[in-house]
């Protein structure tokens, strides 16, 4: 069994870190089996914490040990208050520390800032100060040089420590001063990354640009006029059309099936055309899908990654960014060739014994799109949990392709999480004869979720309640031909609301579980989570086509909120999938509500100071939906300033020149970089 090290660290004076400590490593799964002493230890955090504190009170002895059991445990009441307390303290570290990973991403990304790749917040400080002007010596020592680059405003400030003098104010007005007051350049630790996002991506409207061009510089508080300081203070302000220049940047998704079943690079010098056509539209990287079924097809915990390295390699000599999806869903249909990938073989091989391993409906279907979220701790995949499964894969992948991490050529994982890659249940399954606008049917029919449901309705009281409902109609009923979603249906009942809320705690714990891992994989890169746009039952008072998604949302209710406070936990980016117009209307098609849909995520999520990455749901649209596209990744006069902070275009095929049915391409890579405004 492979264990995944942790790092310990402690800030210095200074603001750095100590070096990772190689010797810590505790097993992230404590309920295994190991080789070890009969007395009881603690693991995990509290491993390290209790090592760290035998080592702080010089490894208690045994006359002490002796007293403490004396005394009936009380000093071992202690010692585990100390222990708790050394955990807690670890993992508001871990926290800090990710959000200092995004704070130096967002600098080396928009700000061109040579960072190392393992800056600590001295190289940050040292990088900032001499973007002002300053001179940084490596002792540390810092003094203003001579001579100010003309390109670089020197903000006028005071120090905390020495208050202006009055000599200082005697040619200033109280205007003036209040200005000054106000001009300070101070980093808030509470801001949030979405904030920071928008204030680098302000000053830096795109690589290449002068930061301060045409700015008059500043070099003393007192020979300026009231009116010229308020100006120079305001001149990063937001204008009415600010998201205009905002720099979102484009990353494009490799068509699927260029890897083959076996884990080969299927067309080298096709992929190599696709790429350089990319580079040509000034796409800022590629999206390339992981496939759990390709790289551990065969066996288990026999991983394939050749043909990804490869590939790798191709796309680090055009020098595009990547986003990788660790893919733990199959995928089916649409590619050309008729691609399919399913799950590993030898997990559809336990299926044949153990269906219940899927997500089953009312009927006893099984979906194989993805593996049932009741066995997350279940053992019945050769005697690992579908949560080891799903770390071992992204622990393999991560130490695999250390290099690219370490040089930053990895920009960010997205985890899949359900059908599609999506937070969601596969209610919608186009095998199972689904089709637009069905409201779908919910999947916990396995033995799994049924005991669990059972097990969650007894604790509250009412055995009866242990059922899934059985008058919620068909894949394509509609939410007035069934009892439990028409007006005042079943839904809105106190079995109603239990069971939906049953339901989607399946889904939020699914996602705490495997992002919990995801976390510690990769610790310092940045995590994408997908949420689907389920809108075309958004006009009803159930939201029918949400509920059996997993999203509790009626029209009573806000389910979003909920869900993006779990995943603010883990400090991921949501990846928006923006709708579209459908292509074939429906005599139902008014009920859907894609634009408000996409008003209540999008903004859920940013009321939860979420970062926001964006899809398109359809491929092929014109240049009307590429405006909206456009308004909804960088909202006009937002008050917040906020805006996506990436996009991601699906491709219905290879982008090679002529073949795309998106003719408005460059013209919408260069509208969402800020080249063309309006």
């Amino acid at each position: 069994m492979h264990t995944l090290n942790t790092t310990t660290t402690t800030t210095t004076t200074g603001g750095s870190q100590d070096p990772i400590d190689p010797n810590l490593d505790p097993d992230p799964f404590p309920h295994r089996i190991h080789n070890q002493p009969q007395s009881r230890r603690p693991r995990g955090f509290a491993a390290a914490a209790a090592a760290s504190t035998e080592s702080e009170n010089g490894n208690i002895g045994s006359g002490e040990a002796s007293s403490d059991g004396g005394r009936g445990g009380g000093g071992g009441k202690g010692k585990r208050e100390r222990e708790k307390e050394k955990e807690r303290t670890k993992l508001r570290e871990r926290h800090r520390r990710a959000i200092t990973s995004r704070m130096l991403a967002g600098l080396r990304q928009y700000g061109n800032f040579p960072l190392p790749a393992r800056a600590d917040m001295n190289d940050v400080i040292a990088a900032l100060a001499r973007e002002a002007g300053w001179s940084v010596d490596a002792d540390g020592t810092t003094y203003r040089q001579s001579h100010q680059p003309n390109h670089v405003v020197q903000f006028p400030t005071r120090s905390i420590e020495s208050p202006l003098s009055s000599s200082s104010l005697k040619n200033c007005t109280k205007a003036a001063l209040e200005c000054q007051q106000n001009s300070v350049l101070r980093i808030d630790e509470n801001l949030s990354p979405v904030s920071l996002d928008s204030v680098v991506i302000a000053e830096s409207d795109h690589p290449g640009n002068g930061r301060y061009t045409g700015a008059t510089p500043i070099t003393s508080i007192g020979c300026l006029e009231a009116n010229q300081l308020i100006q120079d203070v305001h001149s990063t302000e937001p204008r009415n059309d600010f998201t205009e220049s905002f720099y979102v940047p484009v990353y494009t998704m490799l068509p699927v099936g260029i890897i083959d079943n076996f884990g080969q690079l299927v067309n080298p010098e096709g992929v190599k055309q696709e790429l350089s056509y990319m580079k040509s539209l000034n796409v800022d990287g590629v999206v390339i899908d992981c496939w759990w079924g390709i790289v551990e097809g065969w066996n288990p915990q026999k991983y394939v990654w050749s043909g990804y390295r490869e590939l790798f390699n191709l796309i680090r000599g055009f020098k595009l960014k990547l986003q990788v999806v660790m893919a733990f869903h199959e995928y089916g249909g649409n590619a050309p060739g008729n691609v399919m990938i399913s799950l590993p073989q030898w997990v559809l091989e336990i299926g044949k014994d153990n269906p219940d391993i899927f997500f089953t409906d009312r009927e006893g279907r099984r979906s194989f799109e993805c593996l049932n979220w009741s066995i997350d701790k279940e053992r019945v995949l050769h005697g690992r949990t579908g949560i080891e499964v799903y770390f071992d894969f992204m622990r393999s992948f991560r130490s695999e392709f250390d290099d690219l991490f370490v040089e930053g050529q990895i920009a960010a994982i997205e985890i899949g999480l359900g059908a599609s890659g999506e937070l969601k249940y596969p209610s919608f399954p186009e095998r199972m004869g689904w089709i637009y606008p069905g409201i779908g049917e919910f999947q916990c029919y396995d033995k799994y979720s049924q005991t669990n449901l059972l097990k969650e309705a007894k604790s509250r009281g009412f055995a009866f309640w242990g059922k899934g409902p059985e008058n919620a109609g068909q894949y394509n009923s509609q939410p007035h031909e069934t009892g439990f979603f028409q007006e005042r249906g079943e839904y809105d009942s106190y079995y109603g609301r239990f069971f939906l809320n049953w339901y989607s705690q399946l889904l939020i714990g699914h996602a705490e579980n495997v992002l919990s891992l995801a976390n510690l994989a990769f610790e310092e890169t940045k995590i994408i989570v997908k949420i689907p746009a389920i809108y075309w039952s958004y006009k009803t008072a159930s939201h029918a086509a949400e509920l059996t998604a997993g999203y509790y949302n009626p029209s009573n209710r806000d389910g979003y909120s909920l869900i993006f406070e779990t995943l603010k936990k883990y400090s991921v980016t949501v990846k928006f999938v923006c709708p579209g117009p459908h292509m074939s209307p429906n005599q139902h098609e008014e009920a859907a509500d894609p634009e408000g849909l996409s008003w209540q995520v999008i903004n859920a999520a940013w009321d939860k100071e979420l970062i926001i990455g964006g899809e398109n749901a359809i491929t092929c649209f014109d240049r009307e939906g590429c405006m909206r596209l456009i308004e909804m990744a960088k909202p006009r006069n937002h008050p917040d300033s906020y805006h996506f902070s990436f996009f991601s275009y699906r491709q219905p095929s290879p982008l090679v020149q002529g073949s795309t049915c998106f003719a408005d391409l460059d013209y919408f890579i260069k509208r969402m970089h800020g080249d063309i405004q309006r």
